[in-house]
């Protein structure tokens, strides 16, 4: 299994690259904002998803182990191949994210190939495995759970049985002078 590459881009396709790894070459294909980012004779390296079927052997590239990590969350769906997880990853991870946890169907039906149902079932079976790593990047409406309150907390309500949704839901309005572990699951449980 191919995990990682590092190599000198040989040639741009229209969907991925050839890396050269020491005259050796791998077609791997990798979301299209990375693609453009890309130059041919640059030095790259990429962490690898190696997807092996009967009549197949392909390579997706992504920039970070985070990247490479959600893609695999993405395609353990139902319905999500490699091709539909990458044209996914060619957004804003962040964004596709915050739109699961805020079941956002409108989001995810403007990427190409995510209808209605698909993206219901992405909300569905993703909404309590992903977390958002940059909450900043999001913009001024989104405002994350996880950026004011400490992983404590948070771990205290998914034990109690809570869904990280709907934490996310009730902790959005949390005040910002409660910083105390006990205020904050307080606050919680009379808001929840």
């Amino acid at each position: 299994m191919i995990a990682y590459l590092k190599g000198q881009i040989l040639k741009k396709t229209e969907k991925g690259i050839i890396l050269d790894t020491g005259n050796v070459g791998y077609l791997v294909s990798l979301p299209a904002n990375l693609l453009s980012s890309t130059e041919e004779s640059a030095q790259a390296e990429f962490f690898i998803h190696s997807h092996i079927r009967e009549d197949a052997f392909d390579l997706y590239g992504f920039e970070n182990y985070s990247q490479l990590t959600f893609f695999k969350t993405l395609i353990s769906v139902s319905g999500i191949g490699p091709k539909s997880g990458l044209e996914i990853l060619s957004n804003d991870t962040d964004k596709i994210k915050a739109a699961i946890l805020n079941e956002d169907v409108d989001y995810l039906c403007k990427i190409p190939g995510i209808g209605q149902k698909t993206a219901k079932r992405i909300i569905l079976e993703l909404k309590n495995k992903i977390e958002i790593e940059t909450p900043d990047s999001l913009g001024k409406n989104y405002k994350s759970y996880e950026s004011g309150i400490n992983n404590d907390v948070l771990e205290a309500l998914l034990k109690l049985g809570y869904q990280r949704h709907h934490i996310n839901q009730t902790l959005r309005n949390l005040p910002k002078e409660m910083k105390e572990a006990e205020e904050i699951i307080t606050y919680f449980l009379k808001n929840s």
